[in-house]
């Protein structure tokens, strides 16, 4: 059984892809750059704001001061609109719920700079027993670092053979690898089935049911 589940935050817990897109487009056009498709975007993130502004911005415009504006005027927006069309993933309220009633601890740990993980997490999932709800600060290396897992078991001591860490991409399975805690890979997310295996998942789900089974062991 397992006592602590770690979950990656966009594309894991929550369909943030139409908000990222538009504060990202935003941003672009208060710039003077060209904006992007939504289709385009779940490729662009899982490293963080800053690589996805870096990412968005045409490749001739990739200047540390370019990707600072452009990120400034990213978060200026984001900041007020990133709960405006983000959503749940079915069946993960339930699941949520389910284990806060079961006494499992849980955090959330994102590449997405703090402040908007503590509101977007406390909008949208405010009873919930979370821990830890991390996100990325000056100072700290972003996931696929190990860092951010391990403030997360400060936070909540635990042994790691009890940890269930819970994401959609590469960069997450990578993550709980290097912290040594066992991998959920989630397929409803932003990267695919095949990138989740070439990244070793520990185990491949398609509900959000299926976490409690392997919580209950």
């Amino acid at each position: 059984m397992k006592s602590y589940v770690i979950f990656d935050l966009d594309g894991t817990l929550l369909k943030t892809i139409d908000d990222l897109a538009a504060a990202t487009n935003h941003a672009l056009k208060t710039l003077g750059y060209p904006v992007h498709g939504l289709w385009v975007y779940p490729s662009m993130v899982g490293n963080g704001v800053a690589k996805l502004i870096e990412r968005a911005l045409p490749d001739d415009a990739r200047s540390e001061k370019n990707i600072a504006d452009t990120l400034a005027a990213f978060k200026e927006y984001y900041n007020e609109h990133c709960c405006d069309a983000t959503t749940p993933y079915p069946g993960i309220p339930e699941l949520i719920e389910d284990l806060t009633a079961r006494g499992i601890n849980m955090a959330v740990t994102s590449n997405k700079y703090e402040a908007a993980v503590t509101k977007i997490i406390a909008h949208y999932f405010p009873n919930a027993n979370f821990r830890a709800v991390l996100g990325s600060v000056e100072g700290m290396p972003r996931k696929p670092d190990p860092s951010i897992v391990f403030k997360a078991l400060s936070m909540c001591p635990t042994p790691k053979a009890e940890v269930l860490y819970v994401g959609d991409s590469g960069v997450d399975m990578e993550t709980a690898r290097r912290a040594c805690v066992e991998s959920v890979g989630v397929s409803w997310g932003f990267r695919s089935i095949h990138e989740l295996k070439e990244a070793y998942a520990d185990h491949i789900v398609s509900t959000p049911s299926q976490i409690v089974d392997l919580v209950l062991g």
